[in-house]
C-alpha cells in the first residue's frame, strides 16, 4: 500500500520534471508558470480579500480595552500609527518576493526563504526561531481564548436563568481539557493543510463574531446608557493607580500590535497557496510574501501586492477604529478585556452565545493551521535524523466509518498529542485573555512585521550607512523595538499580577 509520505515523494518528482520540460521549452507552458510552477491566476480583488480575511481575526476582541486604557486621543493615534506602520512594512516586503530585482529576480517562496535571500543563513535561523516561538504562543493564546469562549456561553445561560447578579464565575480548565481533546484528534489528520474549505469558514467566523460585537456595540450606545469616557482613558486614582496606568498602557499597545500581526492570525490563508506546491515543507511564513505567491506574474507582484496591502490594511483599519472606538463609547473606561466574554452585554443571550461559538469554531480550526508547521518541522527533522528508525516510519491505514482510510504513525500519535498536552497545560497556568495576547504582539510585531522587512529592503536597495534612508529606515525599527519591549514588560508584569491568588488546574 502507497504512503502518505511516497505519494508526497511522488508528486516533488512530478513537479521537477515539469519543471524541466518547461525549461527545456517542452510541455504545455500555459499551464505554467515562469519557474515551472502551476500558472497562478491571482489578482488584486483576491490578494486585498484574503488579506482582509486573515487580518480580522480574534485581536479585535481586545481592542475596546486597549482604546480604554489609551483614550480618545492617544487610542485613535495609536490604532493609526500601527495600521501605516503595517502597510508600510508589507509594501518593502512586496519587494522581498524576488531576488535580487523585485521584478526579474528569482522567487521566494516563504517568508524564510526571502530572509535567507537577502541576509544570510545566520538571519534565517533568527527568523525561523522568531516564527516557530510566534507559533507556539498563538496556539496557547488560542486555547485560553477559545476556552474562555466556551465558559462565556455557560455564563451567559447562567445570567439568563438566574438574573445579572447571580454567580456564575466558573473555572475554564475542564473547557481546556474538552478543546485539547478535540486537538489531539484533528492533530492526527496528516492531510488537515488540504482542507480548502477551512479558510472560508474562519473568515465566516472572524467576520460573524467581529460584526456581533460591532452591533452589540452600536445597539448599547443607541440604548442612552453613557459610560464614562475620557480624552486619556482610564482615569489614575479613579479607575487604576498611576502604576497601573503605566503598566496598562505599555500592555495595550501589545494587543493592537497583535490585532495587526499578519502572522498571527488566519495562518491558513497564507499556507494553503504554498502548501498546494510544497506539501513537505514547513512553513511558518508572512502573508505578503505566500500570498504574493498565488499572483499572476503580469502585472508585477511587488506592484499588485502593494496596491492590495493598501486596500487591505485600511478596509482592517477601518473596520477596527470602528470595534475600538464604538466598543469604547459603550463600555467606558471599564470595558472588559474580551467584549464578548467579559460581559458588559447580557441581552440578547443567545446571540453573545452565537458570537462565542463563532470564536469558537474558528480557533478550533485555528489552532491547527498554527501547530501544523511545528509538526511538520519536528517530523522531517526526526526524519533526517533517525532515517532508518522503524518507529518513525511506521505507519497504518486504520478505516473509520464515514471518512475511509486514515493514515495513523505511532510517532505522530505521541508527538502531536504531547504537544497539544503542554500548551494546554501553560494555558492552565497562564489564563489570562489580555496579557497573553499582548504578550504574543509584543513578541512577534518587531521582527517579523518591521525588523527583516526593513533589513530585507534596505540589502537589496543597497543602502549606503548613514544615508538619510538609512537612518530613517534604522529610526523606524529602533522605535519599533522600544514599543515592543514596552509592551511586553505591560504583558509580563499583568501576567505575574494575575498570578497571584490564581489557582491553576482548578475544575469546576
Amino acid at each position: 500500500m502507497v504512503t502518505e509520505r511516497q505519494q508526497q515523494q511522488h508528486a516533488a518528482a512530478a513537479k521537477v520534471a515539469a519543471f524541466n520540460l518547461a525549461e527545456a521549452g517542452l510541455g504545455d507552458g500555459a499551464d505554467l508558470d515562469d519557474d515551472g510552477r502551476e500558472r497562478r491566476t491571482g489578482t488584486l480583488v483576491t490578494a486585498s480579500a484574503h488579506i482582509i480575511t486573515a487580518v480580522i481575526g480574534s485581536g479585535v476582541l481586545s481592542l475596546a480595552w486597549a482604546i480604554a486604557q489609551l483614550g480618545w486621543v492617544i487610542g485613535p493615534v495609536v490604532l493609526l500609527a500601527f495600521s501605516v506602520i503595517t502597510w508600510f512594512c508589507s509594501s518593502l516586503l512586496a519587494d522581498c518576493y524576488r531576488a535580487p530585482d523585485p521584478v526579474h529576480g528569482k522567487r521566494n517562496y516563504t517568508y524564510g526563504q526571502a530572509v535567507r535571500a537577502y541576509l544570510g543563513v545566520s538571519k534565517y535561523r533568527l527568523c525561523s526561531l522568531a516564527q516557530y516561538v510566534n507559533l507556539v504562543g498563538v496556539t496557547i493564546g488560542y486555547t485560553i481564548t477559545t476556552a474562555i469562549s466556551m465558559g462565556a456561553i455557560n455564563r451567559s445561560n447562567c445570567f439568563h436563568r438566574n438574573g445579572h447578579g447571580a454567580d456564575c464565575e466558573a473555572s475554564n480548565t475542564t473547557n481546556m481539557i474538552i478543546f485539547a481533546g478535540i486537538q489531539i484528534l484533528l492533530s492526527q489528520l496528516p492531510n488537515f493543510h488540504k482542507l480548502w474549505w477551512l479558510s472560508i469558514v474562519a473568515a465566516v467566523m472572524s467576520l460573524a463574531y467581529s460584526s456581533i460585537g460591532l452591533g452589540l456595540s452600536i445597539a448599547k450606545i443607541a440604548g442612552g446608557v453613557h459610560a464614562k469616557t475620557t480624552l486619556t482613558g482610564a482615569t489614575v486614582g479613579v479607575d487604576v493607580s498611576a502604576t497601573e496606568k503605566i503598566w496598562k498602557t505599555f500592555q495595550s499597545l501589545g494587543d493592537i500590535a497583535f490585532a495587526y500581526s499578519y502572522s498571527n492570525v488566519l495562518i491558513e490563508i497564507q499556507l494553503r497557496p504554498v502548501l498546494l506546491y510544497q506539501q513537505q515543507k514547513p512553513l511558518a511564513d508572512d502573508l505578503s510574501v505566500c500570498m504574493q505567491d498565488t499572483l499572476r506574474s503580469s502585472p508585477a507582484e511587488n506592484v499588485v501586492m502593494k496596491k492590495a496591502s493598501f486596500i487591505g490594511v485600511s478596509t482592517t483599519t477601518m473596520f477596527y477604529m470602528l470595534c475600538g472606538v464604538l466598543g469604547y463609547a459603550a463600555f467606558g473606561n471599564d470595558a472588559p478585556g474580551n467584549f464578548l466574554t467579559g460581559f458588559g452585554f447580557y441581552d440578547p443571550f443567545w446571540l453573545i452565545d452565537v458570537g462565542n461559538v463563532c470564536i469558537a469554531v474558528h480557533l478550533i480550526g485555528a489552532y491547527q493551521v498554527f501547530c501544523q508547521p511545528i509538526y511538520q518541522f519536528v517530523e522531517d527533522w526526526a526524519r533526517r535524523r533517525w532515517p532508518d528508525s522503524r518507529f518513525l516510519a511506521a505507519e497504518r491505514v486504520v478505516t473509520v466509518a464515514g471518512v475511509g482510510g486514515l493514515p495513523v504513525s505511532p510517532f505522530r500519535l505521541v508527538w502531536r498529542t504531547a504537544y497539544v498536552v503542554v500548551t494546554a497545560l501553560v494555558a492552565m497556568v497562564f489564563p489570562f485573555f489580555n496579557d497573553f495576547l499582548g504578550l504574543i504582539g509584543a513578541v512577534s510585531f518587531w521582527p517579523l512585521t518591521v525588523y527583516f522587512p526593513v533589513q530585507m529592503y534596505m540589502a537589496q536597495a543597497k543602502t549606503r550607512r548613514f544615508s538619510p534612508t538609512w537612518t530613517w529606515m534604522n529610526v523606524l525599527s529602533f522605535s519599533c523595538l522600544v514599543v515592543s519591549l514596552l509592551a511586553a514588560a505591560g504583558s509580563v508584569q499583568g501576567l505575574v499580577k494575575d498570578l497571584k491568588g490564581y489557582k491553576p488546574f482548578k475544575v469546576s
